[in-house]
């Protein structure tokens, strides 16, 4: 038998290991030849997978916005005490963004997304074995915090879709995939209806457990069906180099006040209706009713921003956004002022729907920002991947002010007009911001930015 040659066998050894890993190292999306023949049909399989996978993670970090209703009276626990049980995880979810970002770039995209999916098999686990009357608060507490590890998904998907996309198409691409993922939210909420309107309160443990097998579902579906990209380098500097971008800060302080909203406004509207309009809504099963239909319509809308920001630029369709939450802010504050139920849902529905148009609207900024300041095109996917991370951290961090502000504000007056007028006033600055920076005559920016 004749050996091998040294050359073929590296070649043979190469397509195996590339095999094994799915690995691509030739992608040029902007290559519109490349994108026809292969590139569309790649990206698309990664990003059903990738919004599959961020979905459950966004259902399992939200997990608590859901199980408070089912902690009744003898559970022990008052209303601010149930405001801090959705902000932990929000906290902790906000903080491992940075890492979950730089994570694609060293293990690959498939290989973190498979991971990561199957961690979030712990909080669920860990929920659907101690919720039960009896249980000490600092309990909740620690496993309500663990459920932070689905908020991490949000970034490291992001980042591997924003990489696999051309230019012209990211705003669509990463709507896609943060609605697909933001839909998470709504329907945990909704899983949550059905369980309190068929088993009842008495079985928040039913929660958790039904999302184990869709866990492991993703998990397979992005080991078998995902790919690593090779042009996706590990890079140590990135992040630093963000940082030291004056931008970076400008559209983290936008993401506050966008997906901040939607993920604070999600984990808190259940309490708040449960709260301030406690007559209406008397028990749990009422409150979870309305509780879904915000973050379902947020959600929904997402892609839809990220295509207008596509077509008219993200930072016009960003500034309309904000101040149009700054009037729905003002809605919701005159309509707890009139005990006005009816205007109390519209003016809500309105700032889920719009911090929806504003996700993707910003996501759009982000890589449009860095198209015109970088160098090279590598150069501005490798600086949108990182800012990303950093801004999906930050922003997430909104999710806890939200929370926080709620709380203060029922703990003070007992109502919740002292966090509407400081969410009026935060939509006023961002506002002013958006067009102090991209729009304003003399700001040098390109139609699309």
């Amino acid at each position: 038998m004749s050996a091998v040659p040294v050359a073929e066998e590296a070649t043979a050894t190469t397509a195996a290991t590339a095999a094994r890993t799915r690995a691509i190292t030739d992608w040029r999306p902007e290559d519109e030849e490349f994108w026809a023949e292969a590139g569309a049909r790649v990206a698309r399989r990664n990003l059903v997978f990738s919004v599959l996978s961020e979905h459950i993670g966004f259902s399992v970090w939200s997990l608590w916005s859901v199980l408070v209703l089912f902690l009744g009276p003898a559970y022990h626990i008052d209303a601010a005490g149930k405001f801090t049980l959705t902000a932990v995880p929000t906290a902790l979810g906000a903080v491992l963004r940075l890492p979950y970002t730089y994570a694609v770039a060293r293990f690959g995209g498939r290989n973190w997304t498979v991971f990561s999916a199957t961690l979030l098999l712990v909080p669920t686990v860990l929920a659907g074995v101690v919720l039960h009357p009896g249980v000490s608060y600092g309990t909740l507490l620690a496993v309500a915090c663990v459920a932070g590890v689905g908020g991490g998904n949000f970034a490291s998907s992001m980042a591997n879709i924003n990489a696999f996309y051309p230019q012209r198409l990211k705003g669509w691409a990463l709507g896609i995939n943060a609605g697909g993922g933001n839909l998470g939210v709504p329907v945990v909420q909704l899983v949550g209806l059905a369980v309190l309107a068929t088993a009842g309160a008495a079985h928040p443990r039913l929660v958790p457990l039904l999302y184990l097998p869709l866990i492991v579902l993703a998990a397979l579906g992005a080991a078998l069906k995902m790919d690593n990209l090779g042009t996706l380098r590990n890079d140590r500097h990135a992040l630093r180099d963000v940082a030291k971008e004056p931008h970076s800060w400008v559209m983290s302080l936008l993401y506050i006040g966008t997906f901040g909203s939607f993920i604070g406004f999600g984990f808190a509207f259940g309490q708040v209706l449960q709260v301030q309009f406690h007559q209406q809504f008397d028990t749990p099963v009422k409150a979870a009713y309305l509780t879904f239909l915000g973050p379902l319509l947020g959600s929904l809308v997402r892609p839809v921003g990220g295509r207008l920001a596509d077509r008219y630029g993200g930072a016009r369709i960003t500034l309309a956004t904000f101040l149009l939450m700054a009037a729905g802010a003002a809605t919701v504050l005159a309509a707890s002022h009139a005990k006005s139920l009816p205007l109390f849902l519209a003016g809500f529905v309105a700032l889920f729907v719009l911090s929806g148009v504003g996700n993707g609207s910003t996501y759009k900024m982000i890589p449009a920002i860095f198209q015109v300041k970088a160098a090279t095109e590598q150069e501005a996917r490798r600086r949108a991947s990182a800012l990303i991370g950093l801004a999906g951290a930050i922003g997430a961090f909104g999710g806890v002010l939200v929370n926080l502000a709620f709380r203060q504000s029922f703990l003070a007056t007992g109502d919740g007009d002292a966090a509407y007028l400081a969410f009026l006033a935060a939509y006023a600055v961002c506002s002013l911001v958006t067009w102090a920076v991209y729009l304003r005559p003399g700001a040098h920016w390109p139609k699309g930015i």
